[in-house]
C-alpha cells in the first residue's frame, strides 16, 4: 500500500464519475496515490481504480453516503491506507432543481448535507489529521447569480464559497483552501445541444469550456503556495455578464 512508498496522496470525493473522475486521473498522472470516494457508483469506481493503478500509483476506493454517513470517518479510513494524504478535493455534489416555494425541508437538508456539511466536516477532519496540505472545493459559477429555481442547491454552494474563504483564514498557514467554480463544461446528460448553444450565447468568450480548463485551474491551485482563500471561476466570463436591461438595449430592440 501507499505507506510503503513516498507518493503524496489525494482524496477525491465523487471521484468515480464526471469531474471527480477527471481530477482523480489527472492527479494520478502527477504522481499522487488516489483515494476515490463514491456513493453508489461502485462498478465505475473499481474500473477507475484499475485505470489509475495502470499509471504506476496506488488507488483505493471508499464508499460513503455523504448525506447521512459521518464524513469525518472517511478521512480516518483514507489516512489508514494513505498516511501521506496531502490533498482533499471536495467534488461530490447533489443537484436538484426547485424554487423556494417548492423546496421541502427534506430536499433542503439533502442538498446542504452533500454540498456543504460534508465538505465542512471533511475539511475539518483533513486539517486535524494531515496538519499540512491543500483543499479544493468544487463550486459552480451559479454562485454569482440569483437563480431561485435552484434554491437549495444554489444556497448550499454559495455557503460553501463563503466557507472556503473563512476556512482559509482559520487553517492558514498549514492548510491552503481554495475553490473552483466551473461554468458550461460538462452539462448533464439531460441537457440538449439547443440548451448548450443557448447558454453559450450569454458567455463572453462564446464557447463551451473543457475539462482541461478545470484541470489547469486545479494544477494552479496545487502549485501556487502563495494562494489561499480564492475561488477561480472557469466559465468564459459568463459570471461577469451582468449588464442588466438599460436604455440603449431598449432602443436597439425597438428600432
Amino acid at each position: 500500500m501507499s505507506e510503503n512508498n513516498n507518493n503524496p496522496a489525494a482524496l477525491v470525493t465523487g471521484g468515480a464519475t464526471r469531474l471527480g473522475l477527471a481530477f482523480a486521473m489527472s492527479l494520478a498522472q502527477r504522481g499522487y496515490d488516489i483515494a476515490i470516494h463514491y456513493h453508489s457508483s461502485k462498478d465505475s469506481a473499481e474500473r477507475v481504480a484499475k485505470d489509475i493503478e495502470s499509471l504506476g500509483v496506488f488507488c483505493q476506493v471508499f464508499q460513503a453516503d455523504l448525506s447521512c454517513d459521518q464524513p469525518g470517518d472517511l478521512v480516518k479510513q483514507v489516512t489508514d491506507h494513505f498516511p501521506r494524504l496531502e490533498l482533499l478535493i471536495n467534488s461530490a455534489s447533489a443537484y436538484e432543481a426547485a424554487s423556494i416555494a417548492n423546496t421541502s425541508l427534506e430536499l433542503l437538508q439533502q442538498q446542504f448535507s452533500v454540498n456543504f456539511f460534508a465538505p465542512f466536516i471533511l475539511t475539518k477532519a483533513f486539517a486535524k489529521k494531515c496538519k499540512n496540505g491543500a483543499v479544493i472545493n468544487i463550486l459552480d459559477n451559479k454562485i454569482e447569480f440569483q437563480q431561485n429555481d435552484y434554491a437549495a442547491y444554489l444556497l448550499s454552494k454559495k455557503t460553501l464559497a463563503e466557507f472556503t474563504r473563512l476556512a482559509a483564514i482559520e487553517y492558514a498557514p498549514n492548510i491552503r483552501i481554495n475553490g473552483i467554480a466551473p461554468g458550461v463544461v460538462l452539462p448533464g446528460e439531460e441537457r440538449t445541444e439547443d440548451y448548450v448553444s443557448w447558454r453559450i450565447e450569454n458567455i463572453p468568450l462564446q464557447q463551451q469550456g473543457s475539462v482541461e480548463d478545470l484541470l489547469r485551474a486545479m494544477n494552479f491551485l496545487i502549485d501556487s503556495e502563495f494562494v489561499t482563500g480564492q475561488i477561480i471561476t472557469v466559465d468564459g466570463g459568463e459570471n461577469i455578464n451582468h449588464q442588466g436591461n438599460h436604455a440603449e438595449m431598449f432602443n436597439k430592440s425597438h428600432s
